[in-house]
């Protein structure tokens, strides 16, 4: 097989393990959302296109859940596929996206920099919702990468 071949393939597989991942977060999302939804914090994450509504957080946060999971896909497609890997994948996606996006980068986003790494019950209560967020991802994605 020649080298431009090898990498058209490779491109291929990535290009489904990112759909595959983004389908996954989307999933992922939808019951963390609803985690959300039932905390009254959506309308803080519309905050981030500045539109204060539940309704546009609710979608702005579907976009990021569905960028994530693509990420998700792309390393964890890379990994042995075992159930172990992904699972263990899904919560160590969700704690570092809790670390970076919701005690980092949303305090810094919304301009409320005394917040960056402050945590108190309503951090507690994401980090839950994130890792829920990874551990949904990674049953959803399980099953998609391994069909053929």
């Amino acid at each position: 097989m020649s080298e431009t071949t090898l990498t058209q393939t490779e491109g291929l597989k990535s290009s489904k393990l990112i759909a595959y991942g983004a389908l996954a977060g989307l999933a992922g999302g939808l019951v963390f959302g609803m985690l959300m939804g039932m905390m009254g914090v959506l309308p803080m994450v519309g905050m981030l296109i500045r539109v204060q509504n539940a309704v546009v957080g609710f979608i702005v946060h579907m976009l990021i859940s569905a960028i994530i999971g693509a990420i998700y896909g792309l390393v964890a497609g890379r990994l042995a596929l075992t159930w172990a890997n992904a699972l263990i994948g899904g919560i160590v996606n969700g704690v570092f996206w809790w670390l970076l996006g919701a005690l980092t980068l949303m305090p810094l986003f919304l301009g409320m920099t005394q917040m960056i790494f402050v945590i108190g019950a309503d951090q507690w209560m994401s980090l839950v919702g994130h890792i829920l967020y990874g551990l949904v991802t990674a049953f959803v994605f399980v099953p998609l990468a391994r069909q053929k």
